[in-house]
């Protein structure tokens, strides 16, 4: 099984890219914030708290967002493996997923670190919003709010990962299909 996490701030294209890397190597896409709109879009009580938070510009509580990708991971148990997309966001997160990786006898193969300019990631983020109805992107203090998480809780997630040797940065900058060719090349043949 080979593991990949695609790291980046927000309007850094994980989305875009995740659905790509799907396509070409068969993964099972675990986005979070798909995970968390689908329960919104189902008004459920999680869906409503994360809602709410998500608003704010907060971080949904780690104990919930790691029972999703528990119930997800033990849900697809023959996948050839996961791309993990806007999860793990904090250390804490990231402990919680090699401690899950582990009981199924696998872990995080790479971790791509996808590398935007912050004037392109508020001109993405502004275009999000007019093209995909995430009118929460439209926002520029939700903007800053996430930036501001970004750096302070998500950005150590990928020092973490560095201890182990297996984070890649890859410039976020250009077409889609070169940015995704830098993808693909950092992945080689899954091996």
């Amino acid at each position: 099984m080979y593991n990949l996490i695609l790291f980046g701030p927000p309007g850094s294209g994980k989305g875009t890219q995740s659905e790509l890397l799907i396509k070409q190597y068969g993964f099972k896409h675990l986005s979070t914030g798909d995970l968390l709109r689908k329960e919104m879009k189902e008004g459920t009580p999680l869906g409503m708290q994360a809602k709410g938070l998500i608003a704010e510009g907060k971080l949904v509580p780690d104990e919930v967002v790691i029972g999703m990708i528990r119930s997800a991971v033990e849900a697809h148990p023959d996948v050839p493996g996961f791309l993990f997309d806007g999860f793990p966001r904090t250390i804490a997160q990231a402990e919680a997923l090699d401690a899950l990786l582990a009981e199924k006898d696998a872990a995080i193969n790479n971790v791509l670190f996808l590398k935007v300019n912050q004037e392109e990631l508020i001109k993405r983020l502004i275009g999000r919003a007019e093209t995909s109805g995430r009118l929460d992107d439209a926002d520029p203090e939700v903007q800053r709010k996430r930036q501001e998480v970004y750096t302070n809780e998500t950005l150590p997630v990928a020092a973490h990962y560095a201890k182990a040797g297996i984070v890649k940065d890859i410039d976020g900058e250009g077409s889609i299909d070169d940015i995704f060719n830098r993808l693909a090349a950092a992945i080689g043949s899954l091996g």
